[in-house]
């Protein structure tokens, strides 16, 4: 009896998932309790899984380059090493990074109005203890709740920012969502106006206008190229390959560029975009 059910179980699942195949669905599924949980109108939304999003998690999805090498083919002499990392990678060795080679690390602190990395004390404070520069990031939840309550949520836990000349601008990490539509639900309007208001919050709170982390395709697909940022946010475009292609429209050049989600620095592979000088005068604002 226990082998007949089990092997009703395991056709069930096999079943579910090539529903989910045909559909196109691509969000991760979760199972508890022998039920599952999908995406789909009239059954269960997944469960939240906020440790593992992460700046890239989605991308690493939805974009990530096929077979053969991955990242940065010739570096420019001028460019820094650095890296991103979350709750995902919890015991970071940040000495051990500076000295091989990274100069900046951001670092996952909220999502939506309901989670803090549980990490990022440890982390945020040890990459400052080990000489890097580093920043606070927040991964957005649009459909949940306002550009402003988000902002002001992040703000409030670890998302500030100061004149230390050690501290990145706060960063907005908007990408493909984890749970559901691509672009959450919202029209490309209004998921302008919510990236407008995010920002503006942030500057108003803080003094410095946020990083702006995303790709070229999603963020083409999802605002429609209706909010220009570019004369005040930087720029953290994600995509895993050799170059990082063309540019979310109305940016010009790129400040970060997340080229790969593994190497030899923890977590997410970055580059800034400038010289030393440069690199220190966006910390100091």
């Amino acid at each position: 009896m226990r082998a007949v059910i089990l092997i009703r179980r395991i056709a069930h699942r096999a079943f579910v998932a090539a529903c989910v195949l045909i559909a196109g669905v691509t969000t991760p599924l979760v199972a508890s309790a022998g039920a599952v949980l999908l995406p789909m109108s009239g059954l269960s939304a997944p469960a939240d899984h906020p440790d593992l999003d992460w700046a890239g998690s989605q991308i690493r999805i939805h974009e990530q380059a096929g077979p053969g090498p991955r990242g940065v083919q010739t570096p420019s002499a001028n460019w820094l090493r650095g890296f991103d990392v979350s709750s995902h990678q919890p015991g970071v060795d940040f000495r051990r990074a500076a000295a091989g080679g990274a100069r900046f690390a951001y670092v996952k602190a909220t999502e939506g109005t309901s989670y803090i990395n549980p990490s990022f004390a440890q982390q945020y404070n040890g990459a400052f203890d080990a000489g890097l520069i580093r920043g606070a990031y927040h991964f957005a939840l649009p459909n949940r709740s306002s550009g402003k309550a988000q902002a002001d949520y992040f703000i409030g836990h670890g998302g500030g920012w100061s004149r230390d000349g050690r501290t990145l601008p706060p960063m907005l990490d908007i990408e493909y969502n984890p749970y559901g539509a691509t672009c959450y639900g919202l029209s490309a309007s209004a998921m302008a106006g919510w990236v407008r208001d995010f920002a503006t919050e942030v500057h108003t709170r803080t003094g410095r206008w946020p990083t702006i982390y995303t790709s070229t395709s999603w963020w083409h697909q999802c605002t429609g190229d209706r909010v220009d940022l570019a004369t005040q946010d930087p720029l953290f475009v994600a995509r895993y390959a050799g170059q990082p292609g063309p540019l979310p429209s109305r940016w010009t050049y790129w400040t970060f560029w997340q080229y790969s989600d593994s190497g030899s620095l923890p977590g997410d592979q970055d580059y800034f975009d400038g010289s030393q000088e440069r690199w220190r005068a966006l910390a100091n604002g």
